[in-house]
């Protein structure tokens, strides 16, 4: 790897928010000299939630599947309360997952040093099978930035076809090999259970996907002195059937609930899992694909890690049952259509899109 030491470790997040204001603001003066220039309001950053509470999401103990212990009634009490929360709230969290704490802080190390490289490296030297990725680039408003950097990593690649690139940091291959591994088992063990509960027991869900189609995602999210509005990550919903989460204690994440953000509560050695876009169609809507955001924070850095449970792009994603209010679509196409609503109106339309 070339050597970067000169480089500074940050992306140019700032550099990017003053152009997005820049432009925000020339687009909305008006020709006529005489006429008080206007700022659309999707151009600006929303007002600050003053009103915005702290929650915590469903707390669900789900030793009795990951070990394969407990008796038939704890696990079906088990498969109902994780089926509620996704009905209700989309988001839920889980303790007793079978993901060991001691791996997720070795992530956590291996995180630090890869995003304290020089920011050149991180962008330019093919880390991770090029997966670099920092802000927004099809932002057109300060509204549309994401203040943050992320890995968005292809499992194909960290199972080596092609080998992946970590560079000279040897000790990320094991670790991140391993989380992806633990997680894979806890998201498909979650997905088999929100299945059979619509009445799909027995069968291989969701189908289409395996370790090689499914994505883990490292994130940073650095401090934010320039506006207590930023996003750290925009508001969205995921384009995957179940996401699961390791978040660190500084907070940030916030989702909507009804027609309220609410603020998760960060509890040390939960994980939070939240219901996907391709899930939601699969249940006909009784699973619920939330809304969701990160918010910065001014002084201090927050990390994450993301398992993204995907199938293959040329899965149909079909429905558990007919009549289905979605047409069907594949996993590829459903992806393609995300990226060319959000370059051609900075938003992502999703599922309503997909509407018979």
């Amino acid at each position: 790897m070339p050597a970067f030491a000169e480089s500074a470790a940050e992306p140019p997040l700032a550099d990017s928010y003053h152009a997005l204001l820049r432009r925000a603001g020339a687009d909305g003066r008006n020709k006529d000299a005489h006429c008080t220039p206007t700022v659309h309001a999707d151009h600006v950053l929303p007002a600050p939630d003053m009103a915005v509470s702290e929650c915590e999401l469903p707390m669900i103990d789900v030793g009795c599947l990951t070990t394969g212990g407990g008796s038939a009634e704890e696990r079906a009490a088990c498969a109902a309360a994780i089926a509620g929360a996704a009905e209700d709230w989309g988001f839920f969290q889980v303790v007793n997952h079978g993901v060991k704490q001691e791996l997720l802080e070795a992530m956590r190390r291996e995180q630090t040093r890869l995003f304290r490289l020089p920011f050149e490296a991180k962008a330019t030297a093919g880390l991770l099978n090029h997966s670099y990725r920092w802000g927004t680039p099809t932002a057109t408003s300060p509204a549309q930035l994401s203040w943050s950097e992320a890995f968005h990593v292809p499992l194909a690649a960290v199972s080596g076809d092609p080998p992946c690139n970590y560079g000279q940091l040897t000790t990320l291959r094991d670790v991140t090999q391993e989380v992806a591994t633990a997680m894979s088992k806890l998201a498909n063990t979650l997905a088999r259970v929100l299945a059979e509960r619509l009445g799909h027991a027995g069968e291989r869900f969701p189908e289409g996907c395996d370790e090689r189609t499914c994505f883990l995602r490292l994130n940073r999210y650095p401090p934010c002195p320039l506006s207590p509005d930023a996003f750290g990550l925009v508001p969205h919903t995921d384009s995957d059937f179940l996401t699961v989460l390791c978040q660190d204690q500084v907070g940030g994440l916030q989702l909507m609930k009804g027609s309220r953000w609410l603020a998760v509560k960060p509890i040390p050695n939960a994980l939070i899992v939240n219901i996907g876009d391709l899930f939601q169609a699969w249940s006909n809507n009784r699973y619920r694909s939330v809304e969701h955001k990160v918010v910065t924070n001014a002084t201090t850095e927050r990390y994450s890690v993301a398992y993204f449970l995907c199938p293959s792009y040329d899965s149909p994603i079909g429905a558990c049952e007919e009549p289905s209010p979605y047409r069907t679509f594949t996993f590829g196409e459903y992806r393609r259509r995300v990226q060319e609503d959000v370059k051609k109106t900075g938003k992502k339309v999703g599922l309503p899109g997909f509407l018979l």
